[in-house]
């Protein structure tokens, strides 16, 4: 396979990949007049990278259709000022079928969601994110790592048969491991991105990740491209500061093994007037109770 030319690709990763939330109606439709609104507020921000279809925009509890018209409605918003990433997943046909999807809307890569399947092997994993790379061979190709078991090899060994597979999201929630994990796959080989947003972002930039996802990001950019600044610029103690202001609202969605993790999101957009609440199962909405605290954190943010 020859190597597609993925620089603009790979230096979007090195960046705040935002992973925007999906709106809903009060009839429980997808909500594309606040869904462009948060797109465009997140443009204007300076987000450059946006993952539509992601966890934060509830991939699971969309349909195909609606994963479509995410997908679609996010590269038009997008037009030349951002990078676009589309979450794939699910058995290997339909990965595949949204992939060449992406690719027809006009995306430049796809992020592959990590199998959910209980029986998942090394051998198997590489087969299925291969099936997905070599049926866009035009796109980037980012596996989602959330398996501890996963070895680097693997991910070294999928990069040299398919050369459009540029970059991993890296969410094992283990700084060490990470390390190890990306100098046995290829340090250089494959731009690494910290999956576990800021909380993670400055202990992963120490083991070599150059850029960091982010559900945050929805509520205030601001925040979130201040600690790229500082992580780039290698000032530690201005990423931790960022780290400090805004762990109180990254671990209220952390609880419950993140049960809250939309939820909080969601919350504090519907408190600054952008969006609605709703959420679809697996998740809920907070109780009353919990919603004055989202607000109050978000209150002196830059906004």
């Amino acid at each position: 396979m020859t190597s597609p030319d993925l620089t603009a690709a790979r230096d979007a990763l090195a960046d705040v990949v935002a992973i925007p939330v999906t709106p809903f109606t009060a009839e429980d439709t997808l909500d594309t007049a606040a869904h462009r609104a948060l797109l465009r507020r997140l443009l204007d921000g300076g987000v450059r990278t946006l993952t539509p279809n992601g966890n934060t925009g509830e991939y699971y509890a969309l349909t195909a259709e609606e994963r479509r018209a995410v997908t679609e409605l996010t590269v038009e918003e997008a037009g030349d000022e951002a990078t676009v990433l589309v979450g794939v997943g699910l058995d290997v046909g339909t990965a595949v079928a949204a992939a060449v999807h992406a690719r027809a809307a006009g995306a430049q890569m796809v992020m592959v969601h990590q199998p959910v399947h209980p029986y998942v092997s090394q051998g198997g994993w590489l087969d299925y994110h291969r099936a997905i790379a070599e049926a866009v061979p035009e796109l980037g190709v980012v596996p989602y790592v959330r398996n501890p078991a996963l070895k680097g090899g693997t991910l070294r060994a999928l990069g040299e048969a398919c050369p459009n597979v540029i970059g991993a999201k890296y969410a094992v929630p283990d700084a060490a491991h990470f390390a190890a994990f990306a100098r046995d796959a290829g340090l250089e080989r494959f731009v690494w991105v910290a999956g576990l947003a800021e909380l993670y972002a400055p202990s992963y930039f120490a083991g070599g990740a150059t850029g960091f996802t982010s559900g945050l990001v929805n509520v205030a950019p601001a925040v979130s491209l201040a600690m790229l600044e500082a992580l780039r610029a290698g000032d530690h103690a201005a990423a931790m500061k960022v780290w400090e202001q805004i762990r109180p609202f990254e671990e209220l969605r952390a609880v419950r093994q993140s049960a809250d993790n939309v939820a909080v999101v969601k919350e504090a957009l519907a408190a600054l007037g952008l969006c609605r609440r709703a959420l679809r199962p697996p998740s809920r909405e907070l109780p009353e109770e919990r919603r004055a605290a989202v607000a109050g954190l978000v209150a002196g943010w830059a906004v």
